[in-house]
């Protein structure tokens, strides 16, 4: 284990909506270095996206856009069928909206990550992970999270764009090293040792075990957890304490 190890932690923030409320953001930027924020198409509103950016600025916690499917009464987690062209399109709009927001607020992007079904159908369709990361090039020089050793990687290489490799410590995986569907039972890991056994093994030994017990190789630059996962906070602090003792330090991935 080497000092000289390092990984970024992020969380998908600002899901709450209306009167209605998801996560403990404030909570959650006390720990992580990323937050990608939803922009109105899963979840969020513009007084959350302005009051998720604010807190993220605050905690100096770095931001990026959290864009979906239009699918607001399925919370972003239902395929819709539709084209290259339709998907680069909304993912700018979306990523346009929190531009706006964060320039308002003295911040600026630093990273798009699709969010849901979106983010899991791009994993596998390379001409969906080439249309979201086009509208991360249009959108300036920002980098583009998905799912590492997926069609995220090659369609920004092609696209021009920084590809941040992403693994996760609150989702079970298969042995294909995609993350096993939310349907099936033990997919969400919400044991707080087990998260941050898992962050360890991805950021120290580049492995994850698979639902099936199979070591499957994982190369991550960031870590995600979930903000709606039960008990986010805790699996975060946990996460956070467990790879700080095995040497990795914790950072965004532009800072120095």
């Amino acid at each position: 284990m080497s000092a000289a190890l390092r990984i970024d932690l992020n969380c998908d923030a600002g899901e709450s909506f209306g009167v209605w409320t998801l996560g403990d953001d404030d909570a959650m930027f006390e720990v992580v270095t990323s937050a990608n924020i939803a922009c109105g198409f899963h979840a969020g509103d513009p007084s959350t996206m302005e009051s998720t950016v604010r807190s993220a600025v605050r905690h100096c916690v770095a931001i990026g856009a959290h864009p979906s499917y239009p699918d607001l009464q399925g919370f972003g987690r239902r395929t819709m069928r539709i084209s290259p062209a339709e998907a680069e399109a909304f993912v700018l709009y979306q990523i346009g909206a929190l531009q706006a927001v964060a320039q308002a607020n003295g911040a600026r992007l630093k990273h798009v990550k699709p969010h849901g079904a979106l983010y899991n159908d791009a994993a596998r369709d390379r001409s969906l992970a080439d249309a979201i990361a086009a509208a991360a090039r249009r959108s300036g020089d920002l980098g583009l999270v998905g799912l590492a050793g997926s069609a995220f990687a090659e369609a920004a290489k092609s696209a021009g764009v920084r590809f941040i490799a992403e693994g996760f410590c609150d989702r079970a995986y298969g042995d294909d090293g995609h993350l096993v569907s939310r349907s099936v039972a033990g997919s969400l890991i919400t044991d707080p040792k087990t998260a941050a056994n898992q962050a360890v093994d991805i950021a120290v030994r580049g492995l994850v075990r698979s639902s099936a017990g199979t070591e499957v190789a994982v190369a991550a630059q960031t870590l995600c957890i979930h903000g709606d996962t039960p008990g986010a906070i805790d699996i975060a602090r946990a996460v956070r304490a467990a790879l700080e003792a095995a040497g990795v330090r914790i950072a965004s991935p532009g800072a120095a």
